[in-house]
């Protein structure tokens, strides 16, 4: 087994850190990078993203907040002016009534990302910053670590999927090494455009785990985005999944996860440090570690105030931890991350 746990859900999170150190795959950087888990559209979710950025506009970005902004906050944070203008002269109509606009603005003021103020029975509006062009490119990558055949036929039709649609720039697949002179992904009917990385986490996450297989087609369009409605369409869905791959990360898996238990810890594996139950002794799954899991145990109340922060204990010093890390790598330079 070249990855340190049978499960699925492990290979995505050490695949994710990998990313983070290693991509593009055997080329130089020259983007920054936002890597992110479980993201997509109502039709398609993807196990990881990784969003190519613009460094500098990267660094712009965070003028508005380590939060995402929804699509009725990108509406007025792109459009919001320089000077203070009544907002319904400074918006372009949002093609739905304006009161749900109002109470964006409020919610945009009320996180820091434009400034308002009334005048007479009007709320006028200005920008805090121009919202920078920061994406540069969107790459897919499906996680399958043990690729069979059978799983190879559930495969191509996501993946010719995420191939017509172009939402994506790149598609990739990434499974687990074998050390075959052929791997056998490529004996699979996978389409041809999409790329094949075969990954070897034995060693835990080290820059030098993955190895190109197949590399992928370009799906990036020749004409200029926003000529029709259709590229406009895909612009914007392009930007609300940058922008949630920004707010969220891959960290966090803590969400979903049990992180106050008295058996939850991190454990390393080379560069990443995944989640570890003590009691099993083994990496859990999402799924396993949940309040219904017969070893779940509370952190006893004598943790959180015996020598630990006010504001809780271990479970809260995990979260913390990995929203310090994500951050950390989020502000590194872009060649070494």
């Amino acid at each position: 087994m070249s990855y340190p746990a049978d499960s699925e859900f492990v290979f995505e999170l050490l695949t994710c850190r990998w990313a983070e150190r290693a991509w593009p795959p055997e080329s130089e950087r020259e983007s920054a990078l936002v890597v992110a888990r479980q993201l997509g559209t109502k039709k398609r979710r993807w196990d990881t993203v990784v969003v190519e950025a613009d460094p500098e506009a990267l660094a712009a970005r965070a003028a508005f907040g380590d939060d995402e902004l929804d699509s009725d906050l990108l509406h007025i944070v792109r459009h919001a002016p320089a000077d203070w203008a009544w907002y319904r002269d400074a918006l372009p109509h949002p093609g739905y009534p304006w009161r749900y606009v109002l109470a964006a603005i409020h919610r945009a003021a009320a996180r820091g990302v434009v400034e308002k103020r009334r005048t007479g029975r009007r709320i006028e509006i200005r920008r805090v910053a121009p919202y920078p062009d920061w994406v540069r490119r969107i790459v897919a990558v499906e996680n399958k670590p043990d690729l069979d055949a059978s799983a190879a036929r559930a495969l191509s039709g996501q993946l010719e999927h995420d191939v017509e649609t172009a939402l994506a720039d790149e598609v990739w697949l990434a499974t687990a090494a074998t050390g075959n002179t052929v791997e056998p992904a490529l004996l699979e009917n996978i389409p041809v455009d999409v790329g094949i990385l075969a990954l070897d986490f034995s060693d835990g996450v080290v820059s030098d785990a993955g190895d190109v297989a197949w590399y992928p087609s370009s799906l990036s369009s020749d004409a200029k985005e926003g000529e029709s409605e259709a590229d406009t369409d895909r612009t914007e869905t392009r930007l609300r999944l940058a922008e949630r791959a920004y707010g969220r990360g891959w960290r966090s898996y803590h969400e979903t996860m049990r992180p106050d238990c008295r058996h939850f810890e991190l454990r390393r594996e080379g560069d990443a440090l995944l989640p570890w139950c003590a009691a099993k002794e083994c990496h859990q799954t999402a799924a396993e570690c949940s309040g219904s899991c017969d070893c779940f145990q509370p952190e006893p109340p004598q943790w959180r105030t015996n020598g630990w922060p006010i504001e809780g204990g271990p479970g809260k010093g995990i979260k913390r931890l990995l929203a310090q890390r994500r951050e950390h790598v989020r502000k590194r330079s872009p060649p070494d991350t």
